[in-house]
């Protein structure tokens, strides 16, 4: 069903947004240099190859004796082979002394295997025969089992040679990318930038939460609500503020929000009463949009500038609020950080539910555990509370949105559905 000319529809509300924010996308599309300690989290922007082989160089697996293999023949619990120890070797050591035949160097994990040896005994596989003090000849070690040449040895190019792709551009770091990386000797990673997001709560009857409350007032959650989706989405939230229904009030949260910040996020004051402080301060600006779209929840929309600053102004009822920026910014986000995007999958409809004409639908729901609807593969969805959008406490009960086309009415149990993860 198209959408009215004046009020677009969830996707052509998005393509807005792509053109409003061009800015923050040219910017994340390119690269930065970032400390390894500070990349967890980031897209990888170029590809990373190994420079070296690892590991390094030849080094022992097990704490024990590296020997030659050739000098084990035969060797067994009731007849143990007899080796000279010519010296011990620890992780961070240089080399140890050459081994020559019937001799051994003990070695710890991680140490230079020496010259000459070519495995190493596990030390739970031989026992020691202390030297005489009073004529200090060096110690014997007898090694009761066999090993073959290589046996619990690393050699350079085991994990990975000069060359090798390590890790792909396009990857979300998590700490085994950074493990590789940092075993490479890299100290940076060139990354996608973090856009810098600055969030403005609005209304004169919100409270930090904690605080007690005089009547007519309640605890604010949008700001930490989107801050906290911002930051999942790949964001730095370099502020989050609360204003007041007035315009100085609003001017100056503008100003701390958008100080270092690629993007502005209202939350609040953009429909049409009395006291739609961000409309009023922002709907006269170039380029500003403030308008309605083919949604519920999530209806009242607003695009706008601050100080050469894009601002996205989302509706305040809480759900509305999250709704809008999981079904509109979210996606726009992900896309210029350079994420996955989060698809839309298939689900059952535990009961029936009921829809506007003319409006693409977000019901909250939950997928019901261990479920499994009509289709193979397709679970159940259970509606969480009603469609208003003051129903916040029971959005925390949900994990999707089901979403419901702007043509149809009334869905009946049963019936597939879209839904979005949350």
């Amino acid at each position: 069903m198209a959408s009215h000319p004046d009020r677009p529809s969830p996707s052509e509300y998005r393509e807005l947004l792509r053109t409003h924010l061009a800015p923050v996308l040219e910017r994340a599309a390119q690269s930065t240099r970032l400390p390894i300690s500070a990349c967890a989290d980031s897209v990888l922007a170029q590809e990373l190859r190994a420079s070296v082989d690892l590991p390094l160089f030849v080094n022992s697996q097990m704490d024990g004796y590296a020997v030659r293999s050739a000098d084990l023949a035969g060797a067994g619990p009731d007849a143990p082979v007899r080796l000279r120890v010519v010296g011990t070797t620890h992780a961070g050591d240089g080399p140890g002394p050459e081994v020559d035949d019937d001799e051994a160097c003990k070695v710890m994990t991680g140490a230079p295997v020496p010259e000459g040896a070519d495995c190493v005994v596990p030390v739970e596989d031989t026992s020691v025969e202390e030297p005489d003090p009073s004529d200090g000849r060096p110690a014997t070690v007898l090694v009761h089992a066999p090993r073959a040449a290589g046996e619990f040895i690393r050699r350079p190019g085991d994990d990975v040679r000069a060359g090798d792709l390590v890790i792909p551009a396009g990857v979300r770091l998590e700490a085994r990318h950074l493990a590789a990386a940092a075993s490479l000797g890299e100290s940076g990673l060139d990354v996608r930038p973090r856009p810098r997001v600055g969030v403005v709560a609005t209304g004169s009857e919100l409270v930090v939460p904690g605080r007690p409350l005089e009547p007519g007032q309640i605890w604010e959650s949008n700001s930490i609500t989107l801050a906290a989706a911002l930051k999942a989405c790949g964001c730095e939230v370099t502020a989050a503020v609360l204003s007041g229904d007035h315009r100085d009030d609003f001017t100056e949260a503008l100003d701390i929000a958008a100080g270092d910040a690629d993007l502005v996020v209202t939350v609040g004051a953009v429909s049409m009463g009395d006291a739609e402080v961000v409309r009023q301060v922002l709907s006269d600006r170039e380029g500003a949009r403030f308008a309605p779209i083919a949604m519920q929840p999530g209806g009242p929309q607003g695009l706008s500038t601050w100080r050469d600053t894009p601002v996205v102004c989302l509706p305040g009822n809480p759900v509305s609020a999250l709704v809008s920026f999981v079904v509109l910014l979210r996606p726009v986000i992900l896309e210029a950080v350079g994420r996955v995007p989060i698809h839309s999958r298939r689900a059952v409809l535990s009961r029936a539910v009921n829809s506007p004409s003319g409006k693409r639908q977000f019901l909250r729901g939950a997928l019901v555990s261990g479920s499994e609807g009509a289709a193979v593969g397709v679970p159940t969805v259970e509606p969480v509370s009603g469609p208003g959008s003051h129903l916040v406490a029971s959005m925390a009960r949900a994990d999707v949105l089901i979403e419901i086309p702007a043509d149809v009415t009334s869905l009946a149990a049963g019936a597939e559905v879209d839904v979005l993860p949350l």
